[in-house]
């Protein structure tokens, strides 16, 4: 009986209000639209390309890391909150310890180690990724402006005259990426807008094609401010910066059309900077240059800002 004359039990609030919230986590990590197969990728969307599982690694791996820690500290909390309860020892203040170093060494040193591997995996895997010694099969210059893209494929296509490495174009790209240009690449190219659809899945922005088994190099390079360059399924992005270019390569396993988008907020369209990717076979991959090129989309748009001397200094120093 309370003091009010009351049978209710002030604990009944209390643990109704934990049955609440327990079924709306219960509702919340089964309504995701996620099956078993999907839980392991941790939000991540199915790799499309044979570097890309090397990511979706490294991001379980984080993970688990992150969901020890998380173990560990909650145990912590909890074990001191029960078993350190006032109503159990009846104890005011408890003693205070004011020094302890093994334990002050303890919380020093173990996070400098998680923190340490972590390190040494992402700095292993960023390395691999971005290695460019071999040398592509395809290489596309992406063009990132405001507000959408351009590709720019680097291709000995019939009915294309004219040499990337020459290409006034191009001068934007630094020449060590033109050293494994294909010799007299006229070339062709697609350029989208806000509005451009892909024909088959009506989804927005210019549609980029790749053939499946080949390895891509993307150049990137920006007209006016920095973007990103992300496809999806890739698991993999990266700047777009004016008077600075960035790459880096993938071989694409699966055919398919995919989604792609500016990473980085470019602006007040920035929303609209969609593309998409379609990955077909390497034959029909060479009709669609030739297809574009019957078009009159032959040779290559502006890559985008000239180098920056800092830029041209370091190439220099790298040739």
């Amino acid at each position: 009986m309370s003091p009010n004359g009351s049978d209710r039990s002030p604990r009944r609030p209390m643990r109704r209000k934990l049955l609440q919230a327990m079924t709306a986590g219960l509702v919340l990590a089964t309504a995701t639209g996620c099956t078993y197969k999907d839980f392991p990728r941790l939000g991540m969307p199915t790799p499309t390309t044979e570097e890309a599982p090397r990511i979706l690694s490294l991001w379980q791996g984080s993970w688990a890391a992150a969901l020890a820690v998380g173990v560990l500290v909650w145990g912590l909390i909890l074990w001191s909150a029960i078993f350190h309860r006032r109503s159990r020892t009846k104890v005011e203040v408890p003693p205070q310890t004011r020094y302890n170093m093994p334990i002050e060494a303890l919380y020093t040193v173990v996070p400098i180690i998680i923190i340490s591997v972590l390190f040494y995996f992402t700095a292993r895997d960023e390395t691999k990724l971005l290695d460019l010694s071999k040398k592509p099969d395809v290489t596309v210059n992406v063009v990132g402006f405001q507000w959408s893209w351009g590709f720019n494929y680097i291709e000995n296509v019939p009915g294309s005259t004219g040499d990337a490495k020459t290409d006034k174009n191009l001068d934007a790209v630094p020449q060590r990426f033109k050293n494994d240009f294909p010799v007299n690449a006229g070339g062709v190219y697609d350029v989208g807008t806000p509005g451009t659809r892909n024909p088959q899945t009506n989804n927005p922005g210019p549609t980029l094609w790749l053939p499946k088994g080949k390895t891509v190099r993307f150049v990137l390079t920006s007209r006016d401010v920095i973007h990103s360059f992300w496809v999806v399924p890739f698991l993999m992005k990266q700047d777009v910066i004016p008077g600075h270019t960035n790459a880096f390569q993938v071989t694409p396993n699966q055919e398919g059309t995919f989604l792609g988008k500016c990473a980085e907020l470019c602006g007040v369209d920035h929303s609209r900077m969609l593309f998409n990717v379609k990955v077909v076979s390497p034959e029909r991959y060479q009709q669609h240059l030739k297809d574009l090129a019957k078009k009159g989309q032959t040779g290559y748009v502006p890559a985008g800002i000239a180098q920056t001397s800092h830029e041209k200094n370091r190439e220099t120093n790298n040739l």
